[in-house]
């Protein structure tokens, strides 16, 4: 169990139980998830773009020739994409599951106020964690390959889909696997 500051200077454990029925346990809006994603992205785009850079001119020379007779110029970047996708992706979950089994919220979240709790009270687990981090990056990575690209946006759809009509708790798909609901913080 770590301790975090909290807005008011005192401290908590980032792994303290949780009542469901707590009023201040409010579901947060779809538009604070998305922001709070969208600020953790960031960095692990950059990642992706500066890897996908480093494998191109890693793997593209001789994997140009062979792509020109089959697929044209796509081709040759699909390989430097996809390891980008799976080193960045990886990266990005392990953040996810570092900064919420020790904070109960990423940089994102802490930015938005919101945070993660166990949506049945107890605490955050690492297994949990894990289930909800792997649901995205994997996906991601799969959008790259030609026969699993349509499911795998289809996928993500209604991953976020979820949030938007369970009700009354906006659990996304990655939250009912992982047992676990995000919320606003009290202000």
């Amino acid at each position: 169990m770590t301790a975090m500051p909290s807005e008011d200077g005192s401290t908590r454990s980032a792994s303290v139980a949780h009542d469901p029925h707590d009023p201040s346990a409010v579901p947060a809006e779809w538009w604070e998830r998305m922001a709070a994603r969208i600020i953790d992205a960031v960095p692990f785009v950059v990642l992706y773009y500066i890897l996908f850079a480093v494998f191109s001119a890693l793997f593209g020379p001789a994997d140009v020739i062979a792509a020109a007779a089959v697929d044209g110029a796509r081709a040759h970047t699909s390989l430097p994409r996809l390891i980008a996708w799976l080193i960045s992706g990886a990266a990005f979950a392990v953040y996810d599951v570092v900064l919420h089994s020790r904070y109960g919220r990423t940089l994102g979240k802490h930015v938005l106020r919101i945070r993660l709790i166990p949506a049945g009270g107890g605490v955050l687990t690492t297994a949990a964690l894990a289930k909800r981090a792997a649901m995205l990056p994997g996906p991601m990575a799969a959008m790259d390959i030609a026969v699993l690209n349509l499911l795998a946006g289809v996928f993500l759809f209604v991953v976020g889909l979820f949030i938007l009509v369970d009700k009354p708790s906006q659990q996304g798909l990655h939250d009912k696997v992982a047992g676990t609901m995000v919320v606003r913080r009290p202000r």
